[in-house]
């Protein structure tokens, strides 16, 4: 691909400064256009060292409004952003509705600088080329723009402008020991290069390769591609019909007999003693506290996930398993609705956010999969946005094992009769009132829909990298020894 590129074209200074004009302001004009309309920009610049993107970063923000954009240099993570996926910091930059966000290198030195260097091989390198293809298809599918452009020179080129640069003091600076590095292996980067932009090249998130020779005629080839990607976005927005509240959805009434259920035949009689509950769970729990330590030491982190019928004892079932561990090593977020904030981001985005670092535990008390379930059924997104969502959460859970991760998920199931038997028994005690409320008694009368949506819940996310777990929870204590002891036999698992 980079081999064949015509590197001598060029523009002279007349036709370019003309040009460049008109393109200041249609881009002026399409910051102030996507802002209104709430469209979210990311342009990502790669390509060799010392072939100008910092020149180019600067011609393209001057005509901006500065208080619209962010310009983020992605260099090596720092010892924090090693202890978490190399896609962490790259979702916590992501702009909000509106906003542009500019890269100067981004998530794809994994699979160019870092494969170089030999940090990152075989199935690694496969894996990192699923995860960033994956990301950029979520953003894109949340109505996100991405702009990529690889700058790319020759070697005889990259020697001269570094020369150029070391016999200036005042720029000398700027050729590091790694941009060297870079020079003397060339031909490795150019065949890394070449593979990256073929693994991540696609429809809804296209490279433009720039022949960055002749600087006027870069800066224009890259105003040129931000404009069309800006012009359709803008016209796909404007063309768009106001379209009404999404309704809840409402299952077909007709029973399909070949229907995969997982929990139709759950033994929901299953319980202990409370003898065999107390050593049972002392036992697991003293286990539990040991594996804590195993796992930072080894900086293996665990994501822990429940969700449950309302009422199924998510809350004790959490007490339980953080009772005998080291508060230091471990979180538990409680999920509610999204802010103004989270929900001006993709709606994985707050989850990112608190994903566990290396060697620590993260214990989500309802998580990411409120997309296919609450807001499904309340029609709170589109059908569109949370059947997509299957495949969203799988992508985020696979990056997560990639990087080593443990992810546990716990359905706590209870049946119809005891969830009312539990709603009324919260309703006669004082000191429980509080954790029964109008919204669960609405839940409860979508018990069908909520049902068919855990169905199918459980159906499509139940990976081999991150299967869910069906915790029989008539029994509170039963339900508690079930989840403390998977966690056991998986960490052990882990750990070897």
């Amino acid at each position: 691909m980079l081999k064949n590129i015509d590197l001598t074209r060029e523009i002279a200074k007349p036709e370019y400064k003309r040009l460049k004009s008109e393109a200041d302001l249609k881009l002026a004009a399409l910051q102030r256009q996507s802002k209104t309309l709430g469209i979210p920009i990311i342009v990502v610049f790669e390509g060799w060292s010392a072939s100008g993107k910092g020149t180019m970063i600067n011609q393209m923000i001057l005509p901006l409004d500065p208080r619209g954009f962010n310009v983020y240099s992605s260099r090596d993570p720092t010892n924090e952003d090693a202890f978490y996926p190399f896609l962490r910091r790259f979702w916590n930059r992501t702009p909000t509705r509106g906003r542009l966000a500019i890269f100067d290198r981004s998530w794809n030195r994994r699979v160019v600088a870092d494969r170089v260097r030999g940090l990152v091989t075989g199935k690694q390198l496969q894996q990192a080329f699923d995860d960033i293809r994956s990301f950029e298809r979520q953003l894109c599918d949340e109505g996100v723009v991405i702009v990529k452009c690889f700058l790319h020179i020759s070697k005889s080129e990259q020697k001269r402008r570094f020369d150029a640069l070391r016999k200036n003091p005042a720029t000398a600076w700027r050729v590091t020991k790694e941009d060297l590095w870079q020079h003397r292996r060339y031909s490795e980067y150019l065949r890394a290069a070449e593979e990256m932009l073929t693994e991540t090249d696609a429809d809804y998130a296209p490279w433009t390769v720039v022949e960055a020779h002749d600087r006027r005629f870069a800066t224009l080839k890259i105003f040129g591609t931000v404009i069309n990607a800006l012009e359709r976005a803008v016209a796909k927005a404007e063309q768009k019909i106001e379209a009404p509240a999404p309704r809840p959805y409402e299952p077909i009434a007709a029973e399909n007999i070949f229907k995969t259920t997982a929990l139709e035949h759950v033994d929901l009689s299953k319980s202990v003693t409370p003898d065999d509950y107390a050593a049972r769970l002392k036992k697991a729990q003293t286990a539990l506290r040991e594996l804590e330590h195993e796992i930072y030491l080894r900086r293996v982190p665990v994501v822990i996930a429940y969700e449950g019928w309302d009422a199924a004892g998510k809350g004790g079932n959490i007490r339980r398993l953080t009772q005998n561990l080291d508060p230091r090593g471990y979180e538990v977020v409680s999920v509610a609705a999204p802010n103004d904030i989270e929900k001006a981001h993709h709606y994985l985005w707050r989850f990112w956010a608190q994903m566990p670092k290396a060697g620590h535990i993260t214990i989500f008390d309802r998580t990411w999969y409120g997309r296919v379930l609450v807001e499904r059924v309340e029609g709170f997104c589109t059908e569109t946005q949370w059947r997509r969502a299957y495949r969203e959460i799988n992508g985020m859970e696979q990056h997560l094992v990639h990087f080593g991760a443990v992810v546990l998920k716990f359905w706590l199931h209870i049946d119809p009769e005891e969830q009312l038997r539990r709603f009324r028994e919260r309703e006669g005690m004082p000191h429980k009132q509080w954790k029964i409320t109008e919204e669960d008694w609405r839940n409860r009368e979508k018990i069908e829909q909520y049902r068919e949506a855990v169905e199918e819940m459980l159906h499509r996310t139940s990976t081999p990298f991150a299967p869910w777990t069906i915790v029989e929870s008539n029994c509170k204590r039963y339900a508690r020894v079930k989840v403390l002891e998977t966690v056991c036999q998986a960490l052990r698992k882990r750990v070897g």
